[in-house]
């Protein structure tokens, strides 16, 4: 046995590192959670592995492969049907801030099964340009859209406080991406809201994805004094930071008795049609006018991928150092589920990839939250779980654990 089960554990995560046996992602990896519950004391639930060391992400995969695609998309026509208005007004909402799936979505409602969306954008926390570019072309290609400016001081503030809380940059993106669209909705009395995929696809447990309905629990409340925004409640804030509550409406859920007045359905689209980001991507190119970036995105090999927000990169950056899992592992993993990479070589990218440090866009994120790059560095240092990191001979940071067993106890054990 590993002397890594003496050692502390930090978010309840499985003292005892293993990987997959099909892809390279490690049983660290947290499940989807209810975002404004989120606290510095939260546990996390992990992906679950079976007894042949499978992800239940990999086993959803195989799942795809079964299913009838041509009956599921009959149950598509029937749930549009259900929602259509032949008035000429909105009759489906879609979010996105200029990614290649809402693009997709979008287009696909609108232009093969004759839907009317009204598409609705929480802005990236700091655009880059190759985003702002992405979401004018996908409006351009025929799409309504409101766009929700909240509050700048009170953003600047939450993101900041949500990395110094919980080491988590994109929090105050996630807040708005989940909770905007339903309760724009219900303001305009559209019923029907897409997202895309399913998180199944991506680790949460393999019953999640039998079902096309989001869980309301992600984004509805009906107990403000159960919200935390950024690890801090409502209350602190308004009471220690200064914040009315006005302020922070923009941030909350909708509450439940409002979803279910307004009849609100929020369904992944990837439940109905067979989703594949590569696939994805191409048909947002070819039709939206979406672009990749130039380059690779760093800490990864992809160039397509959450590439509209500064702050994206960084935000797995940090999952490398909470739990050991960089964004080459997300992206190599979902690569090999959908056989467009081997195992061997999705090994190969996290080992050249996984970890980098985004320097890229560091300077413009430490200003706009009007953080020191050092005080950022030292925040990395203690979220690093003792069971996953060590310090080599030379007192740099290496993880213990790695999917190619080249971590520091790897070599020790061998």
């Amino acid at each position: 046995m590993s002397d890594n089960n003496k050692l502390e554990a930090y978010y309840g995560l499985p003292n005892e590192v293993t990987f997959c046996t099909k892809c390279v992602m490690s049983n660290q990896r947290p499940t989807s959670a209810v975002e404004f519950k989120h606290t510095k004391e939260s546990k996390k639930t992990t992906m679950n592995f079976d007894e042949n060391g499978v992800c239940d992400a990999c086993r959803t995969a195989e799942v795809k492969d079964n299913i009838d695609w041509g009956m599921r998309e009959e149950e598509l026509v029937k749930l549009l049907d259900k929602h259509r208005k032949n008035d000429g007004s909105y009759d489906c909402l879609v979010p996105g801030s200029g990614g290649k799936d809402s693009a997709y979505q979008a287009h696909v409602l609108k232009y093969k099964y004759n839907m009317n969306p009204l598409t609705v954008t929480w802005p990236p926390i700091l655009y880059t340009d190759y985003g702002l570019k992405n979401w004018k072309n996908w409006l351009d290609s025929g799409f309504d859209n409101i766009s929700f400016y909240r509050n700048g001081k009170v953003m600047k503030l939450l993101t900041r406080l949500s990395i110094e809380n919980l080491l988590h940059p994109f929090q105050t993106f996630i807040l708005g991406q989940k909770n905007l669209a339903p309760k724009i909705a219900a303001q305009h009395g559209i019923s029907l809201v897409f997202y895309g995929e399913n998180e199944a696809e991506y680790g949460n447990p393999i019953a999640d994805n039998t079902s096309s309905l989001r869980d309301k629990s992600y984004f509805s409340f009906d107990n403000l004094d159960e919200v935390f925004l950024a690890g801090v409640s409502i209350k602190e804030l308004m009471e220690e930071y200064d914040v009315r509550l006005s302020d922070l409406m923009s941030f909350l859920p909708p509450k439940i008795e409002d979803l279910e007045k307004a009849k609100i359905e929020v369904h992944y689209l990837g439940y109905y049609l067979k989703w594949t980001p590569q696939e994805v991507y191409y048909y947002a190119v070819e039709n939206t006018g979406f672009k990749a970036r130039p380059h690779r995105t760093q800490g990864t090999f992809s160039k397509y991928s959450g590439i509209d927000d500064k702050i994206d990169d960084l935000h797995f950056y940090t999952t490398f150092i909470k739990f050991g899992i960089g964004r080459a592992t997300y992206d190599a993993a979902q690569e090999i589920r959908n056989r467009h990479l081997t195992r061997e070589e999705g090994q190969a990218l996290v080992r050249r990839f996984d970890g980098e440090f985004p320097d890229r866009y560091f300077d413009d994120i430490m200003e706009y939250i009007d953080m020191k790059p050092e005080y950022f560095h030292e925040l990395c240092d203690k979220f690093r779980s003792p069971h996953l990191w060590d310090k080599d001979e030379e007192g740099k940071w290496k993880l213990r654990h790695n999917v190619s067993k080249t971590g520091l106890d790897d070599i020790k054990e061998k």
